[in-house]
């Protein structure tokens, strides 16, 4: 049964629409450009960040993500942000009883911004903190001592088949693909146990199957006992 959900943060529950304007402005391009250019590199499959290193190569991408904080333009998050979805789905997914968590490839700022937001999870954290990054095994590994449940007993949930779903699987995790953004909507994750269109139905059914589950215990206790 179903204990804990844990969500992936970029393009799952934020979009990344104000990241990459932030960088348009910073490297003084049009935003439609910096969109098109990160368009690109992921339908060749390539990491995102390779928009800013096309625009600018041989950028040191850290050293200038430093210099844009040190210009008080580093990130910020507000409820615009957030997909209309988010908070009644965490909030449902909560009050039914399930654990509620988020953790993606993040910067260790995302996590005082999303903590600010209010959002109703019981727990947040972001690769930076962890010292590793999906798609690496430790992430998952960290993940497992982190929300409560045994591996089959907790969903990770996100848009990116290659980062999120394959090495939670591999973790031992089951998984929701999120068809949300440029990666969700074009790369297909078959492997996933759910794949769902919108946080709203993918509540719908863990949440039914969480009570269906709990519906049924005392009856499977009480053959067991039976047995016995």
């Amino acid at each position: 049964m179903v204990q804990s959900v844990v969500f992936d943060i970029g393009e799952t529950l934020v979009s990344d629409s104000r990241y990459w304007a932030a960088w348009a402005r910073w490297l003084d391009v049009p935003p439609h450009t910096m969109s098109a250019l990160v368009g690109a590199v992921l339908a060749q499959g390539r990491d995102n960040a390779d928009a800013i290193r096309i625009l600018r190569p041989g950028i040191d991408i850290a050293a200038e993500w430093r210099a844009r904080e040190a210009a008080g333009r580093g990130d910020y998050l507000d409820e615009s942000d957030l997909y209309p979805d988010v908070r009644p789905v965490l909030r449902r997914l909560r009050d039914a009883g399930l654990w509620v968590g988020i953790a993606g490839n993040q910067n260790a700022t995302v996590t005082g911004l999303l903590t600010a937001l209010t959002l109703p999870a019981d727990a947040i954290a972001t690769s930076a903190e962890w010292g590793t990054a999906k798609p690496a095994p430790a992430f998952f590994e960290h993940l497992l001592t982190w929300a409560p449940g045994e591996p089959h007993e907790i969903v990770y949930v996100g848009d990116h088949p290659a980062n999120d779903i394959t090495p939670a699987r591999t973790a031992g995790l089951r998984t929701a693909h999120l068809r949300r953004g440029p990666i969700g909507l074009t790369t297909p994750a078959p492997n996933a146990d759910w794949t769902v269109d919108s946080l709203t139905t993918l509540a719908d059914l863990l949440i039914t199957e969480y009570r269906d589950r709990l519906a049924a215990e005392p009856a499977r206790r009480s053959r067991s006992s039976a047995r016995s």
